[in-house]
């Protein structure tokens, strides 16, 4: 890629897939089942935060035991998936994609959704091709992205840290990135409201364009 290359590291949910609202509606589904009281999507961004188990803990006054945490995430993922297969890329993001691979700059994907339902959702939009790389989680770990921020760049190879922008939608996102000395741009249409984004200390914007424009400014 070249050590002066700007690289962009994209976020998948809440990001790139327009996916909200199937998470709400799989959320609720999920806490219907769990004898939880539905969410709304303004309390849902109000308290969503990684790891996953501390957004529980806010909904119910204490952590999951290991065993209902278990019980709570395939409650989820088994509403969400299903809801995930009609969700949409957000607005303008083929687009985007597609301009800055053209352009020569490079990009890569990486997500906390579990790699072996990633990749083929990712190829059915038609974008898999934009990125030099696409990694989703491969274990139960209910950690951040931090780590998993390591070891996307050490695959990545030969791009300096300071040379790459992280955009997503998530506090957890600008994290990963200070982790390991790269930017980050938080957009507003996925899991978290405003001003809990802007409380990570790192540009917010309201669209995908946006959020490359910041981008290309912060490196």
């Amino acid at each position: 890629m070249g050590k002066h290359a700007k690289h962009l590291v994209w976020d998948w949910n809440g990001t790139l897939l327009d996916d909200i609202a199937a998470v709400i509606g799989a959320t609720n589904a999920a806490f219907a089942e769990l004898g939880l009281e539905p969410i709304t999507l303004e309390r849902y961004r109000e308290l969503y935060t990684v790891p996953v188990p501390k957004f529980y803990e806010r909904l119910m006054g204490r952590l999951p035991t290991d065993e209902e945490w278990i019980v709570m995430d395939d409650a989820f993922h088994r509403h969400y998936w299903v809801r995930a297969e009609v969700c949409g890329l957000t607005a303008g993001a083929a687009e985007l994609l597609a301009a800055r691979q053209a352009s020569g700059f490079t990009q890569s994907l990486l997500s906390l959704a579990p790699h072996e339902e990633l990749v083929p959702l990712v190829r059915r939009h038609g974008i898999h091709d934009r990125f030099v790389r696409v990694d989703g989680r491969t274990d139960r770990s209910t950690d951040g992205k931090s780590g998993h921020m390591v070891r996307h760049l050490l695959a990545l190879g030969d791009v300096p840290a300071e040379r790459i922008v992280v955009i997503g939608d998530a506090a957890d996102d600008a994290r990963a990135a200070a982790h390991v000395g790269a930017k980050a741009v938080l957009y507003t249409g996925g899991s978290h409201s405003r001003r809990s984004l802007q409380a990570a200390g790192v540009p917010v914007v309201d669209s995908l364009e946006e959020a490359v424009a910041v981008a290309e400014e912060l490196v």
